[in-house]
């Protein structure tokens, strides 16, 4: 399947705040369009996300959503981002991923953290001071299950089978805001996804140590939000406040937990559209950024903060309609 002229990929956290006035159950068929609709129009990635206790809902519970996901779905790299290690057993978790992996005929990668919200470590009774502990088991966990040989797991001999459909395995890569946590990535993961950039250069630092190639400057974006319409201002007032509630909520997190975040604190729509993080665009205005851009590609998050999914879809439906043909081969300016 040939790819768009401009690269794209989804992603979703499926908060659904009381405000939006969406059933979860619709959220959640929505995205799966959305993503089938990707999927066919060549997109690279779909991300999704885990969080628990969250009022609005935020998805708790990644591997079925992989799972439908994979299942409505041919060519799109599915990528859990992240997924909090010390709240699932890692012998489990294996099994999940390799039956995922199976189903998605090798589709499927993680991103595993050790998350920072205490009322979850609270929900699931782990004590913070385990989170080290438990990434690395569940990173050694999960190397070893996927090799689809027997290996050693809290002093006994374990196999998981099926064996894997990709050779090795998902991909497994660590996330995180620290420097303990970036030279872990370095030293146990098959790479390393900074929460904030400023963490990447304790990674490089650490694989050059290591004897291994320079990974070179990071090069995993930032968390801008970007969202398409015909008219921007009267846009803004509908999707503003969805775009308040996510930075909002994930600053309280950050502030309540002494965590860093890349989201900026707003007290105000217009505060937020200055801070120029969250963007809505005509089309034309959006072709006109990604032929500046030094690569054309673009993450949307169309359900962002709990947006309605029509009101998603019309984003979608204006980058499918009017931006896309805009890079097709033969095009000019």
């Amino acid at each position: 399947m040939g790819q768009p002229g401009v690269l794209f990929a989804l992603r979703f956290d499926f908060r659904n705040p009381d405000f939006a006035g969406t059933r979860m159950a619709d959220r959640y068929a929505a995205g799966l369009d959305m993503v089938e609709w990707a999927d066919s129009l060549g997109a690279l990635s779909v991300i999704i996300s885990e969080h628990h206790t969250s009022a609005d809902g935020y998805l708790p519970s990644p591997v079925p959503m992989l799972g439908a996901m994979a299942a409505r779905t041919s060519h799109v790299q599915l990528l859990v981002s992240a997924l909090l290690a010390p709240f699932h057993d890692p012998l489990s978790l294996a099994e999940d991923l390799v039956v995922l992996d199976q189903l998605s005929r090798g589709r499927v990668d993680v991103l595993l953290a050790g998350g920072y919200v205490r009322e979850e470590f609270e929900m699931f009774d782990v004590p913070l001071k385990e989170r080290p502990k438990r990434v690395t088991e569940t990173v050694a966990t999960l190397k070893g299950a996927f090799t689809g040989e027997p290996f050693e797991y809290r002093g006994r001999t374990v196999r998981v089978t099926p064996g894997p459909y990709r050779p090795g395995g998902p991909t497994v890569l660590l996330g995180g805001t620290s420097e303990p946590a970036a030279r872990r990535a370095a030293r146990i993961a098959d790479g390393f996804m900074p929460g904030v950039p400023e963490v990447w250069e304790f990674y490089r630092d650490e694989v050059i140590k290591l004897g291994r190639p320079d990974p070179g400057p990071n090069t995993s974006g930032d968390n801008r939000v970007v969202f398409l319409a015909e008219d921007p201002d009267k846009t803004w007032e509908q999707v503003g406040p969805y775009f308040l509630h996510e930075t909002n909520s994930y600053v309280d997190w950050a502030m309540q937990n002494n965590a860093a975040t890349p989201y900026p604190p707003a007290a105000s729509i217009d505060e937020l559209r200055a801070g120029g993080i969250y963007s809505v665009l005509t089309p034309e205005q959006f072709v006109e950024q990604l032929r500046a851009a030094p690569a054309p590609f673009v993450c949307f998050h169309p359900l962002c903060g709990g947006i309605p999914p029509e009101l998603g879809w019309s984003s979608l439906r204006l980058f499918e309609r009017d931006v896309i043909p805009a890079f097709a081969p033969g095009t000019t300016d």
